[in-house]
């Protein structure tokens, strides 16, 4: 009796395991069948916000569903990250993620997500470079000319950036590591005020969004440095990159990407990332992206898991090296 009771139990089981599979695939199949929220987890008017917005009418347009952008900001992006996090799986909440994905769980001491198990990449949309910038003051027009002044006075300048721990901090701490200068760090509460004072000669240096200091750049109230991006920025193709300026191997760049929750049916990441894609290439969409100084991307899954496990990496060894402690903000 047992024998055949552990028989019968088997086979509902393997029943079972069909037919979740079999509407599974069917749900995959028939999406998506309602509107698509795509969650920005800052404010709105930021680059992600910026971000998201430029591709969800092609996303709609590919997709055949409206894609709805609804920001969740606070805690450093953790309220909106957390949020899609813990949403259903069934490809009705996206996350327009931030490269600060992989950089607070080593500056917050409690980050309520996993950025690698909790979280179905899908692709990469745009990355913006940073750019180091000085005010017209002081008497350096290259890396090379910085690197040479800031060595005979050590400690003596310092640089502004929106907060402890933010992207632009790192990258410039980075940068310092790389050279072995000592700069004094001025954090803000946001990069407007930091670039704000960087204008009005308040810190010496400043490190940003390429998006945030162009204006300035070009009406000459700041001097451009450097872009930390590997490649030269199509918006400023006269300033070199920080790598060929002098600091070999250099790049650090803002990225903005499209997730899923984890375990979110393959064929439903397949249709998102078929449309974000399509999106990504299209000509009003890049030419728009081009213009604020974007770089395009649309990269396979398995290639935007890599960044992601990859800048892990490298921020945990940044931090450490910095000495940056958590939550110090």
């Amino acid at each position: 009796m047992k024998t055949v009771l552990k028989t019968h139990q088997l086979a509902l089981n393997a029943l079972t395991a069909c037919l979740i599979a079999a509407a599974t695939a069917g749900f995959a199949q028939d999406y998506p069948t309602k509107p698509i929220r795509l969650v920005v987890p800052t404010a709105p008017g930021g680059g992600t916000d910026i971000s998201a917005r430029m591709i969800a009418p092609k996303l709609s347009e590919f997709l055949g569903r409206q894609v709805v952008v609804e920001n969740r900001a606070g805690g450093g992006t953790n309220i909106g990250v957390e949020f899609v996090a813990r949403s259903a799986p069934d490809g009705y909440t996206l996350l327009m993620g931030i490269s600060s994905l992989a950089i607070n769980p080593h500056t917050q001491s409690k980050v309520p997500y996993d950025p690698v198990n909790d979280f179905a990449p899908i692709s990469q949309v745009v990355k913006v470079p940073l750019i180091l910038v000085s005010h017209p003051s002081l008497p350096v027009r290259s890396v090379k000319e910085l690197i040479a002044f800031v060595k005979k006075r050590p400690g003596q300048l310092n640089y502004g950036t929106g907060a402890v721990g933010s992207n632009p901090h790192l990258a410039m701490e980075l940068f310092l590591s790389r050279t072995g200068l000592k700069i004094v760090h001025v954090p803000y509460k946001g990069q407007g005020p930091a670039v704000t004072d960087g204008v009005a000669g308040h810190v010496h240096l400043v490190m940003a969004n390429i998006l945030a200091a162009l204006p300035h750049i070009r009406n000459g109230r700041f001097r451009a440095l450097g872009v930390t991006s590997s490649k030269r920025a199509a918006v400023v193709p006269g300033v070199p990159t920080l790598s060929e300026a002098g600091v070999p191997g250099y790049e650090v760049v803002q990225w903005f990407g499209v997730l899923a929750p984890a375990g979110t049916p393959r064929d439903v990441i397949a249709k998102v990332h078929a449309a974000t894609v399509r999106a990504v290439q299209d000509s009003a969409v890049k030419e728009r992206f081009a213009m604020d100084g974007g770089d395009m991307v649309g990269n396979t899954p398995e290639e935007f898991a890599a960044v992601i496990r990859a800048d892990l990496q490298k921020w945990g060894k940044v931090v450490k090296d910095v000495g940056i402690k958590p939550d110090q903000r």
